[in-house]
């Protein structure tokens, strides 16, 4: 692997290692913040697997990437543009739901629905987002194993974990009348 090349690496793992560090700090402070209105959490029981899928996904790809000396795509600008454009949609989701944003299925009684930012055009911006990242990260420098992989394990754990979230939000909020004309993961360009 040539040093523009590893740099390049660096970088791209290193700003979502510590993005997800962000994250992590960022979530604890708002499930503190929610549970102390009265927020329960929903589903602890398959959040580990998430965690393992992603901690499973930096060892992954960094193997991959620096022992199988893998090299850059000579498309890379494709799923870097993806990737890029991610990294956008996540702020905007991340600014959206403000307090109520988590790694954790954090509900808090009769709370408003946020449908703002990309909310307003579906249902899951976040999943959709992480999904784009495991996709696109791994193909920039060929690792192909990695992209395989690790997107049928998010898509097993986001098949558990979604129907837990819409569930426990129907229970206690508004959310079926607010999200009703809105897909999980491709805008629908309707609004309630």
């Amino acid at each position: 692997m040539g040093s523009d090349l590893m740099i390049l690496f660096a970088v791209l793992f290193l700003f979502v290692v510590l993005q997800r560090v962000t994250e992590l700090i960022i979530a604890r402070s708002n499930e503190a913040y929610l549970k102390s209105r009265g927020a329960v959490e929903i589903g602890h029981s398959h959040y580990k697997w998430i965690v393992l899928v992603h901690a499973g996904f930096f060892v992954s790809l960094l193997t991959e990437v620096l022992i199988l000396r893998k090299t850059l795509a000579s498309w890379f600008w494709i799923p870097l543009a993806f990737f890029a454009a991610a990294q956008v949609l996540r702020l905007w989701a991340l600014l959206s739901l403000g307090r109520y944003w988590n790694t954790k299925i954090i509900i808090l009684p009769n709370a408003p629905v946020v449908a703002r930012g990309p909310y307003k055009y579906l249902r899951h911006p976040n999943y959709l987002i992480v999904a784009t990242e495991i996709l696109t990260l791994p193909l920039i420098f060929r690792a192909y194993f990695t992209a395989f992989v690790f997107t049928i394990l998010n898509i097993i754990v986001l098949s558990i974990r979604i129907p837990i979230e819409e569930k426990a939000l129907e229970d206690v909020t508004d959310y079926s009348k607010m999200m009703k004309s809105r897909r999980r993961f491709i805008p629908s360009g309707r609004e309630n």
